[in-house]
């Protein structure tokens, strides 16, 4: 296992094609592992069963429908050095860095601007103390409680952090009982040492070596912008500038927001790299709001493709609905933006831990059809052929590539 980032990319500095690949011990071998045909197992008898089954001895590829969310976490540590080489290793063609900024304004890969406390082991080493909500213990109804976050702290001391699995015990009463909260469907194997914790500039020498292309998710801030004077335009144009000064071109990258005002910035600020921006959709969180119902939205499809938006992306839920007499089928929403010309991603697969109980969150407007983990093979089917979705974010990238490497997607 690589100690750190930092040794990778010293590593790469030989600057050779065969250095980069020694390093990385990437090439150009795409390896699946066992999940995609346990899955494919578990599916029902059927042609879409029979035809993923005939490829079973296909050499898969790497492709741009296959995208790595936060690397590999199904079993790695997100937003690491060896999460991301884990998902290009699964044929992932692009990979994302979720992006915050430290106190000294530089800017990071993770999730949340608040989530140190349940990604890293920040509460076990003397950084704690820069806490806005010190480590808290459960006692009675209350849960244990803790607040971490990267504007509370310098990069140099950002990259003293461990990386590990996101979770917390909210029954803990000390901190190791609260850092050792790791869902029993995931795994801590490879979170026992320096997988690699990662600043945005990072993300991007790594990216490029492994051959992915990039999709960084400008994230909501914890603090109140301006901070220190720096503005949110100021936030999404630093994001930009890092992509223009590695010499990326505006092709390989799909900037991401859930707030509107962002892509609409990039759309005017950066046009080259506002064109292939990325809207997350986040309108579930409204009330009454409906995939099914168009007068529930708060834009139309039309009224976002006026706006100069190319890309949305909802979670899967929000594309597909049930049908008793076809199973599973586009909804009103992934129907009418098809319809407005708007090209959709969406997210995230293998996130959801095992399905037999419905799948949980991801699942939801499908939740009666959704009794074994075979379902996700058929709900990946119907957001390729029928939602025609341009790329899946998953957890677990192998699955999806391996969909898209039996159907001939690129």
């Amino acid at each position: 296992m690589l100690r750190s980032a930092t040794l990778l990319f010293a590593m790469l500095g030989a600057g050779s094609a065969a250095a980069e690949r020694a390093a990385t011990g990437q090439g150009d071998v795409i390896e699946l592992g066992p999940r995609p045909f346990y899955l494919i197992d578990q599916m029902v008898e059927g042609p879409l069963k029979q035809e993923l089954m005939a490829c079973m001895g296909q050499t898969p590829r790497r492709t741009l429908f296959s995208i790595g969310h936060r690397g590999a976490p199904l079993q790695f540590p997100e937003h690491t050095v060896a999460s991301n080489v884990a998902a290009a290793r699964m044929g992932a063609g692009i990979l994302e860095c979720d992006v915050t900024f430290t106190r000294d304004l530089e800017l990071v890969c993770r999730h949340a601007q608040n989530d140190l406390h349940t990604t890293t082991n920040i509460l076990a080493t003397p950084l704690a103390e820069t806490c806005v909500v010190p480590f808290t213990p459960a006692r009675g109804e209350a849960p244990a409680a803790a607040e971490c976050r990267t504007s509370e702290i310098t990069l140099a001391e950002f990259r003293k952090l461990t990386p590990k699995m996101d979770a917390a015990n909210p029954a803990a009463t000390t901190v190791e009982e609260y850092l050792d909260g790791t869902a029993g469907w995931r795994t801590d194997l490879y979170a026992g040492e320096d997988t690699g914790i990662m600043t945005h500039a990072d993300s991007i020498a790594l990216f490029k070596s492994l051959g992915a292309k990039f999709t960084p998710e400008l994230k909501s801030p914890s603090v109140d912008m301006p901070f220190k004077g720096f503005t949110q335009e100021a936030y999404a144009q630093k994001l930009v500038d890092a992509y223009k000064a590695a010499g990326i071109p505006p092709s390989d990258v799909w900037l991401q927001s859930f707030n509107l005002s962002d892509i609409l910035y990039w759309i005017e600020a950066e046009p080259e790299f506002g064109a292939q921006a990325v809207y997350l959709m986040d309108e579930y969180r409204l009330d009454g709001y409906s995939p099914m119902d168009p007068a529930t939205w708060p834009n139309t499809m039309e009224e976002l493709k006026a706006m100069g938006i190319t890309y949305i992306a909802p979670p899967t839920w929000m594309l597909v609905t049930s049908s008793e007499d076809d199973g599973i089928v586009p909804s009103t929403l992934a129907l009418e933006a098809k319809a407005a010309g708007l090209k959709i991603i969406t997210w995230t697969l293998e996130r959801s831990g095992p399905l037999a109980a419905g799948g949980g969150w991801y699942y939801q407007s499908i939740s009666d059809l959704t009794t074994s983990d075979g379902v996700i093979y058929e709900l990946i089917d119907v957001l390729a052929q029928d939602v025609k979705v341009e790329g899946i974010f998953s957890d677990w990238p192998a699955t999806v590539t391996y969909y898209a490497s039996c159907m001939g997607l690129d």
